[in-house]
């Protein structure tokens, strides 16, 4: 018998996983991990650090530290997802709208799924939040997977 499960869902070969560093995230690029695995798909991971133009103007510093968190959150999921043996791309955004660059990506990487966490980090280091989820679920093309925590 082996140990591979068959993959539930018939056809699905891209998956789009947004993550932001916070347990839901986390809990959600495992379930990604578990999906591809079972599926042989490819896996793309978007960050999204949202800032708008007078955040920019007013606090760069801080907007430069989230973009270089957000690198370094998508070189570690890269790693973790890589070592399970799954192909893995890594997509970085700034803007406004986090939602709209999911969307956006999802359609780009003709993504069977994206999965995100049900919620995200909170304050100025927020990328997604249940807003953003909820904004994916209602405008994109594809299945969706809210995993949480």
């Amino acid at each position: 018998m082996s140990d591979k499960q068959a993959c539930p869902i018939a056809g699905l070969k891209n998956i789009l996983l947004a993550v932001d560093g916070s347990g839901f995230s986390e809990a959600a690029m495992k379930q990604a991990i578990n999906i591809s695995k079972s599926c042989s798909c490819k896996l793309y991971v978007i960050s999204v650090v949202e800032v708008n133009p007078e955040y920019e103007a007013l606090a760069p510093k801080i907007v430069e530290k989230a973009e270089s968190d957000t690198r370094q959150l998508l070189e570690w999921t890269k790693e973790c997802i890589v070592k399970e043996g799954i192909e893995c791309e890594t997509i970085a955004h700034q803007g406004e709208e986090p939602a709209q660059f999911i969307i956006e990506e999802a359609e780009k990487r003709k993504a069977d799924m994206i999965v995100m966490g049900s919620h995200g980090r909170k304050g100025l280091k927020k990328i997604l939040m249940g807003s953003v989820t909820q904004k994916v679920l209602a405008h994109t093309p594809c299945s969706v997977l809210v995993v949480k925590a």
